[in-house]
């Protein structure tokens, strides 16, 4: 976890493109991380999801080039890799350059006639905590690029929207990870103060608001530190049985079945995994429904309830947690949380907790004690706020400001 605010990382990461690069950047953009408070694994099943866009994020430094390469500098990594835009594919340029180098092969393949860059990259979003870092980056350089080529894809919900699309594309073909689309959407479409209650079958959006400390809550965080990976077959096993047991239902996504005919539907499947499978995605579509409701009442007691059923389904049915956290969140419980529960794809990653607002440090304290007591990693805990999405950041050059 970082405390660098972005006027500093802007300045920073301004510095290392010209130290790269040998002028400076035509600007900095940035991208949230994001953490879904409810509705996980529902993206590529048709369903309901209810992110919002966190205050750390992925800052990209960028300029034009007058040719069609892609050179890309990371603060966490040495060196520079470089692709020629027409030699992007799913094997080049490999590593985190994929995610730089799909978006631009994606919105070439969109129709944009877009040319080569240079990229330096840094990021305050913990990398493999399941807080889509990987979005974030996408979503950066899908910004900076609209914005460069005059696009306009920025200004409008249906522009971001394409984006997103744009950016998802890059992550399955390219970056070679099946996530479904929330992610991107999340950076790119979440307001301040909000959650973004996203219709994964349809694509429409609505702000729900999400303001916990006018309450006297907390959303707090904790980055269990027990790496995880999209790309390593498990992500894309729950996603190939929630296909296989759709097209045995007859369904195009598990969307269609609606709770009621749960049941029925279960009967009709072949083999224990497949109805796990399929009870989780119902049951954690229909719980984002009420999750919004009781937002909207205010009645977060019975939010966490929802967190905490969440997290049951997601261990037993999804079988995407581990050991981690549900030590966090069985702790976070036991010290006051209204409700606790895994955020992002699983294996690893990060929970989320609702806690009275002056009982942060006591439970973050609880769960790093359960840890040290299990010797696990420590973990790190922070709360966040509901953020702002993609956008250019202000100039890091004294006397001067983008528009």
């Amino acid at each position: 976890m970082t405390d660098r605010t972005a006027s500093a990382v802007v300045a920073s990461v301004t510095a290392a493109f010209e130290q790269a690069f040998g002028s400076a950047p035509e600007g900095v953009w940035s991208a949230p991380g994001r953490v879904n408070l409810i509705g996980e694994h529902t993206d590529y099943n048709g369903g309901l999801c209810l992110p919002i866009a966190l205050p750390q994020r992925t800052f990209a430094a960028v300029s034009r080039r007058d040719d069609d390469r892609l050179r890309m500098v990371s603060a966490q990594q040495d060196g520079i890799s470089e692709v020629a835009l027409d030699d992007i594919s799913p094997e080049r340029p490999g590593g985190w350059g994929a995610y730089v180098a799909g978006v631009l092969w994606a919105m070439r393949r969109d129709g944009f006639d877009i040319g080569g860059l240079d990229v330096v990259v840094d990021s305050t979003v913990p990398f493999g905590a399941g807080l889509s870092s990987s979005a974030a980056l996408e979503c950066a350089v899908a910004a900076a690029v609209s914005d460069l080529h005059d696009l306009g894809l920025l200004d409008s919900a249906e522009g971001r929207a394409r984006l997103a699309a744009r950016c998802v594309e890059a992550e399955n073909v390219i970056a070679g990870a099946p996530t479904g689309g929330m992610d991107q959407s999340a950076s790119l479409l979440c307001d301040e103060a909000a959650a973004l209650l996203l219709d994964c079958r349809s694509g429409a959006t609505e702000q729900v608001p999400f303001d916990l400390a006018a309450t006297g809550h907390a959303l707090l965080v904790t980055d269990t530190r027990a790496e995880h990976a999209l790309n390593d077959g498990q992500y894309a096993a729950r996603r190939d049985a929630c296909e296989r047991a759709a097209a045995t239902l007859g369904v195009e996504t598990l969307r269609e079945i609606a709770p009621a005919e749960l049941p029925a539907s279960l009967d009709r499947l072949g083999s224990d995994e497949d109805r796990r499978r399929v009870r989780h995605v119902v049951t954690e579509i229909e719980r984002v429904t009420l999750a919004v409701d009781a937002l909207r009442a205010g009645d977060l007691d019975e939010v966490g309830r929802l967190f905490d059923a969440s997290h049951a389904s997601l261990r037993d049915d999804y079988e995407v947690s581990c050991d981690e956290l549900d030590v966090a969140t069985a702790t976070a419980r036991a010290h006051g949380a209204l409700g606790a529960r895994m955020t992002g794809g699983g294996f690893g990653g990060s929970c989320i907790a609702i806690v009275p607002g002056d009982r942060v440090e006591e439970v973050a304290g609880a769960v790093a004690a359960a840890f040290e007591e299990h010797g696990y990693t420590p973990p790190v805990s922070f709360a966040v706020v509901a953020s702002a999405p993609a956008h250019r950041e202000p100039s890091a050059m004294p006397g001067t400001a983008d528009a």
